[in-house]
């Protein structure tokens, strides 16, 4: 067993009311839901399955998962910069 923390593959879940149903355009910016970040996938996945759920008789509410690891690491290697 390791003593060592799994990498951290942060994700942002954020959403708000969309313009139209076909697009990611945002009805008001001021208004984003801003979920949270979260330290992998599976509870990025949780945060916005919750959320989707509250929001589920609002047909214009959106949220999405933002690979912030892949952003900020596009290639992968461990550098940032």
């Amino acid at each position: 067993m390791s003593d060592e923390s799994p990498k951290q593959l942060l994700h942002l879940v954020f959403g708000g009311e969309l313009n139209d149903l076909d697009g990611i355009d945002f009805k008001d910016l001021d208004a984003l839901d801003v979920v949270g970040i979260y330290p992998n996938y599976a509870k990025a996945y949780d945060a916005w399955k919750s959320m989707a759920q509250r929001t589920v008789d609002n047909a214009h509410m959106r949220y999405f998962i933002v690979h912030m690891h892949k952003l900020l690491d596009p290639d992968g290697d461990g550098k940032f910069g």
